[in-house]
């Protein structure tokens, strides 16, 4: 019976691949699939919570598949289903087909109706991998397609300005959260010596104690919590969720109201056996949420838009369900997560309707308020509500600004003789790594982390650069080639596999994106950077195939470079801070380089004057 687990991955999963079949006018064919994948869910979820709970409630574990081992390391597709998965894959299966079945309808006849239902099944896919999830790497593998999936449907509407802009705020946020749960899994690797299973974070916490590496379960502790308050948009990332609800309301409802929001608070439920005994970890996620629950609170009180006063007040709740999970309430968690998700979809599935009467309303039986003396207090809150309490803008000035400042420091990169011979010292030093891995590491750390280092500063030149989008394609090769080196020079032996894993990825994904970029410079010879040029107008499947090379780029679970990047990570130990904090800077930024020059390229306002634009005030 537990092989059956498989079958909630595998029902959104063949409709997914169904619906890529059909056209975008056969609405009927693609919302039988979707009815049918849905119904399907809800019985599957049903019927194995029934036949969990008639057996003996124990949680349930099978390992699907092992995609990679080696003796230090096991890259393993393991499920797990216990009560918070119930909960979770009850909930998410009622509500995917709710938010399915107002769709169809909802959708009717829009130019991106199939694209919508192809995005919301992979999303469900993703989302039962997260719940089912039994190992970090498997979690991490739903993790990563539905932050592709969000990025997708917040830029649904791509010809707008304001929707590619908030798209890529969200997958800014996305990023980091990807990035400190792989640094989770870094330490944790380096902590047990193995690829743990979830069952299995009590004995990691024990060997922790153990063994005195308190700093080591601290860290990992941080890395887990950062990923959980990202996603759940606590404070301080709490601005990015009103900006995601640019996508249409159904999609609004279904990740932003519902259930990709709570994937933080899933992500605490299930790593909490790893931190429960740790005061100080309570305490900092009862401060982030109790913050959270205030301020959000403040700002949705005085907000204009319905949508935005639906993220802050889902956002706030959030906030109360983090010092629940902290105090040890997982029912009452789990409870209130049931009831949050069903409101917030209800709110933003009649939200259209509700303005609709309320405008008519205001028409026929408008008064005038009444002028009242307001306190200086109250005026202050008002006006920090109003404007977020300047979130958005702090976190753009000291997070990213600085970066972006970097990268317009090294202008001297712009050189095609200094590329070239970048280009050319990074495959020499690849070739030298590997041919001489017995006595390099004996030369010092100094040299992977000038090696990182300049890695670094290439890609974020790539994120600052404004001109051919080209160059800026082969200057992320060029920093692959530097990362792989200093990992090369690093470590006493890799193996051969685990570098063509990583590299095959990347090449493949670099040629479809060379080649796609290539083919759009040979329609007007103007593919800069420094504007919207939403070539998805005319290239629709140009874009979407530089769509796959931009996540094939970053290690996306598409190609084996997932796999290959995964486990270069572990050749760096557990003291090298310095280069383990350059090489999650570079991962970052590559991904936020790539899909820049997508965005650029492929959405966005449409420069000739014989496509309809959508201005910025859109």
């Amino acid at each position: 019976m537990d092989q059956l687990l498989i079958l909630f991955i595998a029902i959104p999963m063949l409709a997914f691949f169904a619906t890529l079949l059909w056209q975008n006018k056969s609405e009927r064919a693609i919302g039988k699939i979707v009815r049918f994948a849905k119904v399907s869910n809800i019985l599957v979820a049903l019927s194995f919570f029934v036949w969990w709970m008639v057996k003996s409630t124990e949680p349930v574990s099978y390992k699907l598949a092992t995609l990679y081992e080696t003796d230090h390391f096991v890259f393993a597709i393991q499920l797990y289903y216990d009560e918070v998965t119930a909960v979770f894959s009850i909930v998410g299966s009622l509500l995917f087909f709710l938010v399915a079945t107002f769709s169809k309808y909802y959708m009717h006849r829009d130019e991106g109706y199939k694209r919508f239902f192809n995005t919301i099944l992979l999303f469900a896919t993703a989302y039962n991998v997260i719940i089912l999830a039994g190992n970090f790497e498997t979690l991490f593998i739903g993790w990563e397609i539905k932050g592709i999936c969000s990025f997708i449907l917040i830029a649904f509407y791509r010809s707008r300005y304001l929707p590619i802009k908030n798209a890529f705020k969200a997958v800014s946020y996305y990023r980091i959260s990807d990035v400190a749960l792989m640094l989770a899994m870094w330490m944790m690797h380096h902590l047990t010596h193995q690829n743990i299973t979830f069952p299995q974070l009590g004995e990691a916490k024990e060997i922790a104690t153990a063994t005195g590496q308190s700093g080591m379960a601290v860290f990992i502790v941080c890395m887990l919590i950062l990923p959980a308050a990202i996603k759940s948009a606590q404070f301080p990332f709490t601005t990015w969720l009103p900006r995601a609800m640019e996508g249409p309301t159904a999609s609004s409802a279904i990740f932003y109201g519902s259930l990709s929001v709570h994937i933080g608070v899933f992500l605490l439920l299930r790593t909490h056996p790893f931190w429960e005994d740790m005061l100080g970890v309570k305490i900092t996620i009862i401060v982030i949420g109790a913050l959270t629950a205030i301020i959000a609170t403040l700002i949705a009180r005085v907000q204009p838009t319905v949508k935005t006063q639906i993220a802050y007040s889902s956002a706030a709740q959030i906030g109360l369900m983090f010092i629940e999970v902290a105090l040890g309430f997982h029912w009452l968690v789990l409870l209130h997560f049931a009831g949050n998700a069903f409101l917030r979809t209800y709110q933003l599935l009649v939200s259209p309707s509700v303005l609709n009467y309320l405008v008519h309303h205001q028409y026929f039986h408008y008064t005038p308020p009444k002028q009242q003396s307001v306190s200086k207090i109250k005026a202050s809150l008002y006006i920090l509500g109003i404007k977020e309490w300047n979130l958005d803008s702090m976190m753009f000035t000291y997070l990213w600004n600085p970066f972006k400042w970097l990268g317009k420091q090294l202008s001297f990169l712009r050189s095609n003789i200094l590329i070239g011979i970048l280009a050319v010292a990074g495959i020499a030093l690849l070739i030298i790594g590997y041919t001489n891995q017995n006595i390099i590491p004996s030369s010092g750390d100094a040299l992977p982390l000038v090696l990182m280092s300049i890695a670094l500063a290439v890609i974020l030149f790539a994120f600052s650069f404004r001109q051919a989008a080209l160059k800026a394609w082969i200057y992320l090769l060029t920093a692959h080639s530097f990362i792989i080196a200093a990992v090369l020079f690093n470590a006493s032996h890799v193996n051969l596999i685990e570098i063509i894993f990583y590299i095959s990825g990347v090449v493949l994904a670099f040629l479809l994106g060379y080649y796609c970029l290539h083919k759009i410079k040979a329609i007007d010879n103007d593919i800069s950077l420094n504007r919207f040029h939403g070539y998805v107008y005319e290239q629709e499947t140009t874009g979407f195939l530089f769509l796959l090379a931009a996540m094939g780029m970053l290690g996306f679970p598409l190609t084996a470079a997932f796999v290959g990047i995964d486990v270069l990570f572990t050749y760096i130990q557990s003291d090298q801070v310095t280069l383990i904090i350059l090489m999650a800077l570079c991962f970052i930024f590559i991904e936020l380089s790539a899909f820049r020059i997508l965005l650029r390229i492929f959405f966005g306002p449409h420069k000739k004057n014989y496509h309809p634009i959508a201005y910025r005030s859109s």
